[in-house]
């Protein structure tokens, strides 16, 4: 019997965390790393870059794209890490396949810190100034694993590790 593959969407607002987490769990499992700010347009980057906030139709072809490549995955068996911001419920469940296959981790952080460390962050078109659009637009999820950015990322690591138990 062929063992399933396993999608971990890690979500959370810009700065939480998902890119670190996201590789450091992907190098340590051996599964394929992705990040949805790939998947975003040109238009999209330069919006973000320039502090103005995604509209819903800006979103919707980024979903799309994003919901194609998971299906690809999960229809070649893949195991992979994608980090992305998920934060509408409806962009999950959009994203969210095959429930059995497709696990969230939701990065979860106070304002204060995730200000903190996008004012620390260099070489990202994602602004600071969209931190509030970011917080306005998150509905946080319920009833999925939920990791406290505030632990050192090797500890948040493990802790998905051992709840997902992979």
């Amino acid at each position: 019997m062929i063992k399933q593959s396993m999608i971990i969407i890690v979500m959370g607002v810009s700065g939480s965390g998902k890119t670190t987490i996201g590789k450091l769990l992907a190098d340590l499992l051996q599964w394929e790393f992705s990040d949805a700010d790939a998947f975003h347009s040109p238009e999209n980057v330069e919006k973000m870059r320039c502090g103005i906030p995604l509209s819903e139709a800006d979103r919707i072809p980024w979903l799309q794209d994003l919901q194609t490549a998971i299906k690809h995955w999960l229809q070649e068996n893949k195991n992979v890490v994608l980090a992305c911001s998920a934060l509408k419920d409806s962009y999950r469940q959009f994203l969210v396949l095959d429930c059995e296959r497709i696990k969230l981790v939701y990065l979860k952080g106070s304002y204060e810190l995730i200000q903190k460390r996008l004012q620390e962050r260099s070489n990202h078109y994602m602004s600071e100034k969209l931190l509030n659009s970011q917080f306005n637009t998150l509905e946080e999820p319920l009833n999925i694993l939920s990791m406290d950015v505030a632990q050192p990322p090797q500890i948040i690591v493990q802790n998905i590790r051992t709840a997902l138990e992979i």
